[in-house]
């Protein structure tokens, strides 16, 4: 197993730090290093900025519009562009959802629904998740009834990241109530516009309002939404997830954070020398380090098996929790280095109004709160240990 790149790879990633170097909006890149909130605009400035590159849909095959990139390009674009400050891509429609049409969908879905993903005229979130159904999705409630050509869905969804920017839901529902609940799932594409949906923010506890709850009423979805056979959303929601767990890794994301949990160690000083001559934090910090560079061996590793037998499989899962652990392991870095500075502080003072800290560290609070969560969606880490245990060892 070759775990070095190619001279075409070199060259492609020198390509893509060119591009960012000359099209990453700098106000964007700042808002991300910083950590502040992007607005809606951003996100979809910089996706239009990647899509009339041909980049945007960079998990796509040529045929339905993509680049064609196989796993490692993909690889040193999200490296290349987390090292640079840029949005991470929202991955509802462009890696979720569009690859569940490409393998399930219809022809007629497929023509509909992908270009509007690639222009982005549909902002896509995701209904999985609902109180008592989160990780344990087969527990899940909403219904969907067949009445005629239309599916009458009630019930509610929650955690539902960005819903409030999106204007389509891709949602799991229950046709079916007797036998094993995983065998009474379906796949239905909803209309947020829809009449009898309400959707209510959830404030995060740092204050954020990034998800929310939805509520289903007598919402009648056309018959023509359904994505697969009626109950075979299991197998749909397996394979989906597959790939959401593999992005959640963020290889790219732990890197650039670990390059700034390092300068602040050679900065920040305690008891007049510097943290990084710490022994108990430089140990810390060597920790994680090693840890990380082990996860990027395995991804390498994972890249060059995915090269030959085209899709990720149980590795997904050992990728998202060492990346989940090590990102929450640097966010505790930063937050111990920073110490009083790294508080939450009012919104005027994080735009910049109150000279209380550098804008860099002024939500390293936030950030180690907000992330707790990484660790628990797209299947819990306890979840994913359950799997790796019943199907690499046998237990």
């Amino acid at each position: 197993m070759d775990l070095n790149f190619t001279e075409q790879e070199l060259a492609f990633r020198e390509e893509v730090r060119r591009f960012l170097d000359e099209k990453l909006p700098a106000e964007i890149a700042d808002k991300v290093i910083a950590g502040r909130e992007l607005t809606k605009s951003d996100m979809e400035r910089w996706h239009a900025i990647l899509n009339a590159r041909g980049w945007l849909a960079s998990t796509w095959p040529v045929d339905f519009g993509g680049p064609g990139w196989g796993p490692v390009e993909r690889h040193i674009f999200e490296e290349e562009a987390c090292r640079a400050g840029a949005p991470r891509v929202l991955p509802f429609g462009l890696h979720m959802l569009a690859h569940v049409l490409m393998k399930f969908g219809t022809k007629e879905q497929q023509d509909h629904y992908l270009p509007r993903i690639l222009e982005g005229t549909d902002w896509w979130c995701q209904g999985y998740s609902e109180p008592g159904a989160g990780s344990d999705l087969a527990s899940l409630r909403t219904t969907a009834v067949r009445g005629g050509d239309a599916y009458l869905v009630n019930g509610q969804k929650t955690w539902t990241t960005l819903g409030q920017h999106a204007n389509r839901i891709f949602c799991l529902v229950r046709t079916k109530k007797d036998g094993k609940p995983q065998e009474g799932i379906s796949f239905l594409l909803v209309d947020l516009d829809s009449p009898g949906i309400e959707m209510r923010p959830i404030r995060l506890i740092e204050g954020g309002h990034e998800v929310n709850e939805v509520f289903f009423t007598d919402v009648r979805v056309p018959a023509e939404n359904l994505v697969g056979d009626e109950n075979q959303g299991w197998t749909i929601a397996k394979y989906l997830l597959t790939h959401e767990r593999t992005n959640i890794a963020g290889i790219g994301f732990s890197v650039q954070a670990f390059e700034q949990v390092k300068a602040l160690a050679r900065t920040v000083k305690r008891g007049g020398k510097r943290l990084i001559d710490d022994p108990l934090y430089a140990a810390r910090l060597a920790r994680v380090e090693a840890e990380l560079e082990a996860l990027k061996i395995t991804n390498l590793r994972m890249l060059s098996n995915a090269q030959k037998n085209g899709q990720p499989g149980l590795e997904s899962s050992m990728l998202k929790i060492k990346g989940t652990v090590i990102r929450q392991a640097l966010n505790d870095l930063a937050r111990r280095a920073l110490g009083p500075a790294a508080g939450p502080f009012p919104a005027e003072a994080l735009a910049g109004n109150l000279e209380i800290a550098p804008p860099e560290h002024a939500r390293a609070a936030a950030r180690y709160f907000n992330n707790r969560k990484i660790s628990i969606f797209g299947g819990s880490n306890e979840i994913q240990r359950n799997i790796l245990s019943k199907s690499m060892l046998e237990l």
